[in-house]
């Protein structure tokens, strides 16, 4: 039987997925309680002022996989591929990612990492041709570890996004051959330069997610806990800086920076599997919202459907994990100051 998820809420909108049916919602009042398929759900508030832009992250994109949930060697997964006849995966869930993000008037779109699955020079290709055309000059672009397994230095480095509203400080958290993460000297020079003259709230996003918290380890899976901490001290001393957000986790979760205020530290979960999502982030002069995106056409459903349980014969519950709660995708980030 299919499970019913609630996937996304906004202010005025609220959207279920049925295993491959979509229910939307829209034209909903804010901030008030819904009966909508016999559950109660309340919409966000919407942050006072204008809307001043709209801009997506996508991340985890893995043009050139041919396997979801393979882990080394093994041969238990469930791992699937494609049928015969059918384009491989990333594909699929990235140019239905695209269609819905053309038809969003975004101001900006950032890939938060991981566009590739090796990092080879046709896998590299196959990502710009499916994302460059599309967004041309409004796309950025920064490395995760797959990127750069072997060295690789194609989109290194870190970057500023000036949109109206919002400060995007779009930093490079890789170690060239390793899968962890580090937040160099040098990029948090970089960020206390854009936050300490910033005029609008800036949003920082990189492709690691922090540490924060819980048992201190130096090959720590995302940004090793010493980085994460002078990353997480420089976001306490710098008030426009209002989220930390990343990939790399395959997963929806926030957790709040206690020792700078409560400012969100955000995983997103990847495009490539299930759940499928994009995340848009609408900038008010109040707030700034985000919002998680199923990837919704027919095939990406299909296939994303065909991941709910991957590495489930490993203990790992993934369909929960990689989905998180409803706030961990849909809230309000709170300006500071």
């Amino acid at each position: 039987m299919p499970i019913v998820d609630l996937t996304t809420v906004t202010d005025d909108m609220v959207v279920f997925h049925d295993g491959l049916e979509v229910h939307r919602f829209d034209g909903l009042r804010p901030d008030q309680d819904h009966d909508l398929l016999g559950h109660t759900v309340r919409t966000l508030p919407r942050p006072h002022g204008e809307l001043l832009c709209r801009l997506a992250t996508v991340n985890d994109v893995h043009f050139g996989e041919v396997e979801a949930g393979r882990i080394d060697d093994h041969e238990i997964g469930p791992i699937q591929r494609p049928q015969p006849g059918e384009p491989p995966f990333p594909e699929t869930m990235n140019r239905a990612a695209v269609a819905e993000m053309v038809e969003a008037d975004l101001a900006a779109v950032i890939v938060k990492g991981d566009l590739t699955s090796n990092g080879t020079d046709a896998e590299f290709e196959a990502f710009e041709l499916c994302y460059r055309p599309a967004f041309g000059d409004r796309l950025a672009v920064v490395r995760g570890n797959h990127d750069a397994y072997c060295a690789q230095t194609v989109y290194a480095g870190d970057r500023r996004i000036d949109l109206p509203g919002v400060t995007v400080a779009l930093i490079d958290t890789t170690i060239p051959e390793h899968s962890t993460g580090q937040v160099t000297a040098e990029t948090l020079a970089f960020l206390d330069d854009v936050a300490q003259g910033a005029d609008r709230p800036v949003m920082v996003m990189g492709h690691h997610q922090q540490w924060v918290g819980g048992r201190r380890a130096a090959d720590y899976f995302g940004i090793n806990p010493d980085d994460s901490e002078a990353l997480t001290e420089l976001i306490a001393r710098r008030p426009s800086i209002v989220a930390y957000t990343a990939g790399h986790t395959h997963r929806h979760r926030v957790r709040a920076l206690q020792d700078a205020g409560g400012v969100p530290s955000i995983e997103v979960g990847c495009v490539k599997d299930f759940p499928g999502t994009w995340a848009e982030y609408r900038v008010y002069e109040g707030g700034i919202m985000q919002v998680v995106h199923r990837v919704s056409s027919p095939d990406a459903l299909r296939w994303s459907e065909r991941c709910r349980h991957l590495y489930r014969d490993f203990g790992i519950d993934y369909e929960t994990y990689a989905l998180g709660r409803l706030d961990d995708r849909c809230f309000v980030i709170a300006p500071r100051g």
